[in-house]
């Protein structure tokens, strides 16, 4: 029996794989065609908007996915393709979404004392409702809520948070602890 040989055949009309697609938007999308960056948008939106619903809640997701998809397309000129696009995507958001916690002035303030947590009110538990996980993220102060996202959701390490939020890795490690303690809190009652 004798060597096989295998052919791929590229008929007209087949779509690019998706990395190679991905490449081929991105550098059309950074050189202005809004059909490139359409196909983009749909592909990350999803994602961006989780982690804007995650870190600020559901009031403020559709407005903040739709700035960092404005600040995407003013930025994409400075994408140099180190790293995936996603990546780079994903970054961007995480800053406009800690951008966006900055500017609210009520948000803006850490947990500083502990005890504070402790008057956070929960609903009563219903037996006809089924655990809700996101709601119960959305019941965790900001502080709390942006600490326990970043880590346990985004996979961030401590010493990244404190970087990213200027605030100590200390500092971090106690706001996911109370945020941990009132997700069981609520998730038992539920």
């Amino acid at each position: 029996m004798g060597p096989v040989t295998t052919a791929v055949v590229t008929l007209p009309g087949d779509r690019l794989p998706t990395t190679a697609r991905l490449d081929t938007d991105v550098a059309l999308a950074a050189a202005g065609d809004a059909s490139a960056f359409e196909r983009l948008y749909r592909t990350h939106v999803a994602r961006v908007h989780s982690l804007a619903r995650r870190m600020l809640g559901s009031d403020h997701a559709d407005e903040v996915t739709q700035d960092i998809f404005v600040r995407t397309w003013q930025k994409l000129g400075t994408f140099r393709g180190d790293s995936a696009f996603g990546t780079w995507l994903h970054r961007l958001a995480l800053n406009v979404v800690i951008e966006r916690r900055r500017s609210f002035a009520v948000q803006r303030e850490r947990i500083a004392d502990a005890t504070a947590l402790d008057f956070v009110t929960v609903p009563p538990a219903r037996a006809d409702l089924r655990v809700d996980f996101e709601h119960a993220m959305d019941e965790l102060p900001p502080g709390a809520r942006e600490i326990f996202v970043l880590h346990d959701v985004e996979g961030y390490k401590h010493r990244e948070i404190a970087d990213l939020l200027e605030i100590t890795s200390g500092t971090s490690k106690r706001q996911l602890h109370r945020a941990r303690m009132l997700m069981r809190q609520w998730l038992t009652e539920v």
